[in-house]
């Protein structure tokens, strides 16, 4: 795309947020940031000097600029729980892959795209780990993103009963007519196309169940699992259905929460066992879902299947070759194979890294949970997470919905750094001997201390109830 392409609708409203972004006290700066990001489609772009500035590289901008102008003092500098696997994992992943890349091309233009990539990734995902700090910051993204699936279920309405795009006719950057595939409408609102608006709804209903178990907005909270249902199913998808169902099955294996290292290992092996007794590999199991007719399941499967056939290709710093592989091959329409073949092994062993930091986080906070509002507030975490594994083996995040990735993971890094840390402290300080330190500081007072500073736990913690 060489030259600027912006419609004016688009500019007035990312133009009002990246100036709330500026301009909020910190404790809103997550409504625009996340408002402009996911309303404002991505082929909305500013072309300066060869850098090509779509909405959310030019938000992750605003928040970096936000966090080293307004700079907190003390703990407020921080993030949220503390630097963690995640964070680490998420900044290794992004350098390798823009590294890769940039080999591949070997020219200023890759160079460009994938600095502008790194701001985006950077900006919106550190930008949310400063600002997602408590409860009540995550009760406030989730009404956000519940408020988004309500706008983009009207504009989805729309494409089902008028053919039309609200945001392509108003917003631009988006086909103004949805896509129509053997008889159903694919509506997709604001995204990029109707699999990815899907999934942003499918992933939205189990946070917005999260925000009903915090007692908080639980009118908004209804509604959010309702337009976020209703955005699975009008985008005629089998992703987005089957990311949608396996949230709920997530959910249904509350009871059985405390084996999940057994449930883990079992499924690995009937995995490999299917593998071996199989006339072809296991995952060719995808080409067997069809859940609203019409489905490319078998294309997802050989996709995989090409990946790994042709694994010297690209292991190394991926390549930029895969439409020389087979018909339709260009498609990466699973998150896995995309890192893979863009960034090379290093990449996606550093995405895998991310996942699985998150759900041990999630694992070792649910253990340490000192009420059981807050273990179900965790196990809808990890059904959202769920979801959205299931969605990569159906489609890469290839517009907006990267945002509402970056959200889960900081809520999630919030969320479990908050509680081991406050486990940890008091573990400790209940261990301590009576002793009078050269402050003249007993062991009562550190115990009052603590007190304040995590309420609710220390006393749980003395009673024996955690």
């Amino acid at each position: 795309m060489p030259e600027t392409e912006f419609s004016a609708f688009a500019a007035v409203v990312l133009g009002m947020a990246l100036l709330l972004v500026l301009a909020l006290p910190r404790r809103y700066v997550v409504v625009p940031l996340l408002l402009g990001a996911l309303l404002v489609p991505t082929q909305n772009v500013l072309v300066v000097a060869g850098f090509h500035f779509m909405p959310i590289r030019l938000l992750g901008l605003a928040g970096c600029a936000r966090w080293l102008v307004s700079r907190p003092q003390g703990d407020k500098s921080r993030l949220a729980g503390g630097w963690n696997g995640i964070d680490r994992a998420l900044l290794g992943w992004g350098i390798a892959a823009a590294a890769a890349i940039s080999l591949q091309w070997m020219n200023m233009q890759a160079l460009y795209n994938q600095i502008g990539v790194l701001t985006a990734t950077f900006g919106i995902y550190f930008a949310l780990r400063q600002l997602i700090r408590d409860d009540e910051d995550i009760a406030r993204v989730i009404r956000v993103l519940a408020a988004v699936a309500v706008i983009n279920v009207v504009s989805m309405i729309s494409e089902q009963l008028t053919l039309h795009n609200l945001f392509g006719a108003i917003m631009g950057g988006v086909d103004a007519s949805p896509l129509i595939r053997e008889g159903r409408i694919r509506a997709q609102g604001a995204f990029q196309h109707a699999i990815l608006a899907g999934v942003f709804g499918a992933t939205l209903v189990p946070l917005c169940c999260w925000l009903w178990k915090s007692g908080r907005s639980r009118p908004l909270a209804v509604l959010g699992v309702l337009t976020g249902t209703g955005m699975t199913l009008m985008s005629s998808s089998s992703t987005p259905v089957m990311a949608l169902g396996g949230s709920i099955i997530a959910l249904f294996f509350w009871p059985l929460r405390k084996s999940m290292r057994l449930l883990r290992w079992g499924l690995s092996a009937t995995l490999i066992t299917l593998h071996l007794v199989m006339k072809v590999p296991v995952w060719f199991l995808i080409a067997r879902i069809d859940v609203v007719g019409g489905s490319a399941s078998w294309d997802r499967a050989n996709l995989i299947d090409t990946c790994v056939k042709h694994f010297w290709d690209w292991w190394l710093v991926g390549t930029h070759n895969t439409g020389n592989w087979g018909w339709s091959m260009w498609d990466l329409s699973n998150q896995f194979v995309s890192v893979a073949e863009t960034g090379g092994l290093l990449a996606l062993v550093l995405f895998i890294a991310i996942v699985s930091r998150a759900f041990g986080a999630l694992g070792m906070a649910r253990k340490v949970a000192g009420t059981r509002g807050e273990e179900w507030r965790i196990w809808f975490l990890g059904a959202a997470l769920f979801a959205h594994i299931l969605a990569y083996f159906g489609v890469s995040y290839f517009d907006q919905t990267q945002v509402v990735w970056f959200v889960l993971l900081a809520i999630i890094a919030a969320t479990t750094g908050a509680l081991v840390q406050s486990d940890d402290q008091a573990e400790t300080l209940a261990e301590a001997p009576t002793v009078v330190g050269t402050w003249g500081q007993s062991e009562k007072t550190l115990q009052a201390s603590l007190q304040v500073a995590i309420p609710g736990r220390w006393s749980a913690k003395k009673s024996g109830t955690e």
